[in-house]
């Protein structure tokens, strides 16, 4: 019931009077004053449409970019056309572009070894690795996590967490490893399916449709959010949950909402239950605090926090993907703090807009030998100098703040443009600026993104028909404002 209220309350609160927006008036977002900055641009400034005669459009490339005069906010095409960026590289720029901070840190000479060479962690890492992981990924651990480990990327990183609770979970249960297991886990498969060598536990991972953890083969079994990422590709027998399909605005759908996340919990036990009786156990529970690519679907608190002890009462270990919703973008510097639980995970994984990837997990969830969660290069010590240039900035600046209140501009804004145009926009939602808005059907969605980029700003689209907005950490509420003056615009002309 609190967090019931505490949802009805927040939403009353970000809700602007919507009674001020008739139908047949013209939106027209305030005019915030300009920041002061030496490096940003003040505004979009259009040339050509995008892509220009510059970008040649090949396969998935949108167009092709000027990094070296794009600067805070903005990005710069090949055609010299300036765009106010809320998409920034699929929500993975933390601070803007060419950030003095960052470009400092470049020139300064004692990086410069981390730069020009590139160690195998996992068996020579740098004498000074310890302790740049405790200045950088280390100082912003999630509640309860005391170690870390490093990968490059999103999916390397839940690959491999994936990896470690499989590992957990064969080791809480005293399985030992024979010699002769040793020897026949190597075989040809059709000696597998007798023998059941150690490398192959009939074990599995739950997920949620509408998820998306990442494209490769163990990630890919758990994403669910679009066909194409899936097509032609086999996949692990594992099982899907669904995940709460809330109804908005919040307030006035309570108790169908509870009604919803009641629903899918039962669902994820009875699962559980069906795959143990499969004698496929489910060795962990996947879930993002925000479904990002799968259309930002979100759930409350009180739907994590049973989600969590589900995974508890049932023995499997509960994995926290933060990829997309870490470092800072909701307003917290991880998605799951607005949980406002003390044990929320046993693994947090993370990338984007940290820089460099990897997760976080419990003491219990040190693999029992060497080599077993290991690669080449197992992330980028370069990457860390940057993260840790990145943290001071969110720390001097009181990013998160700025993130907090340019926000909730961004999501009044939308909450007044879609009751300006109900025929075009519907369900605005968000948290910092983690926002997302519908649009009425793909096509108009798509059209949607395509005018807007013309008009100056880069957006993206998200599950069927949503529009996101994943700016950087940077973004004011004057960028907010500048914004939406130029959606209205847009929406204007649509018919």
């Amino acid at each position: 019931m609190a967090s019931s209220l505490l949802s009805r309350q927040l939403t009353r609160s970000l809700r602007p009077n919507l009674h001020l927006a008739a139908p047949g008036c013209r939106y027209v977002s305030k005019t915030a004053a300009k920041p002061v900055s030496e490096f940003e641009y003040d505004a979009p400034s259009m040339k050509t449409p995008v892509p220009g005669p510059k970008s040649k459009n090949v396969g998935a490339v949108n167009f092709f970019c000027n990094y070296e005069e794009s600067r805070g906010n903005y990005l710069v095409d090949a055609d010299g056309n300036r765009m106010l960026d809320l998409y920034t590289q699929i929500s993975s720029v933390p601070i803007g572009y060419n950030h003095p901070a960052l470009m400092k840190a470049v020139t300064n000479p004692i990086h410069l070894s981390a730069f020009v060479n590139r160690p195998a962690l996992g068996i020579l890492p740098p004498e000074n690795f310890p302790e740049k992981l405790v200045e950088s990924l280390l100082s912003i651990a999630p509640t309860g996590m005391t170690r870390v480990q490093t990968m490059a990327c999103g999916s390397c990183s839940n690959e491999n967490a994936y990896k470690a609770m499989f590992i957990w979970y064969k080791v809480k249960g005293n399985v030992g490893l024979s010699r002769r297991k040793l020897r026949t886990h190597m075989r040809h498969p059709h000696y597998i399916v007798f023998l059941q060598g150690p490398g192959c536990p009939d074990l599995s991972i739950l997920s949620f449709m509408g998820g998306f953890h990442g494209r490769t083969l163990g990630c890919l079994a758990t994403t669910h959010s679009k066909v194409i990422h899936k097509l032609d590709i086999p996949s692990f027998d594992w099982p899907i949950a669904s995940f709460p399909r809330l109804q908005y605005p919040l307030e006035e759908f309570v108790r169908e909402n509870a009604q919803e996340e009641a629903r899918c919990l039962e669902e994820v036990e009875d699962l559980i239950v069906k795959w143990r009786q499969k004698g496929k156990p489910v060795a962990g529970i996947v879930v993002e605090p925000i479904q990002a690519e799968g259309g930002d679907n979100h759930a409350s608190p009180d739907f994590f926090i049973k989600l969590r002890n589900i995974a508890r009462k049932h023995g499997c270990a509960f994995h926290v993907d933060e990829v997309q919703t870490g470092g800072g973008t909701t307003g917290k510097f991880w998605a799951h703090e607005h949980w406002g639980t003390d044990d929320p995970a046993d693994i947090v994984s993370f990338s984007k807009k940290m820089l460099t990837g990897g997760y976080y997990h419990k003491d219990e969830l040190v693999p029992d030998k060497g080599y077993r969660i290991f690669n080449t290069w197992m992330g980028d010590p370069s990457k860390n100098v940057f993260l840790t240039e990145v943290l001071n900035v969110i720390r001097r600046e009181n990013l998160l703040d700025e993130v907090t209140r340019s926000g909730k501009v961004l999501l009044q804004g939308l909450y007044e443009l879609q009751a300006q145009y109900p025929h075009i926009l519907s369900r605005a939602r968000g948290q910092g600026t983690f926002c997302a808005v519908d649009a009425r059907d793909d096509v108009t969605r798509d059209n949607l993104l395509l005018k807007t980029r013309d008009k100056g700003v880069l957006l993206g689209g998200c599950g069927d028909r949503s529009i996101r907005f994943r700016p950087a950490l940077v973004f004011k509420e004057y960028h907010a404002h500048q914004f939406l003056n130029i959606f209205n615009d847009v929406l204007s002309e649509y018919k």
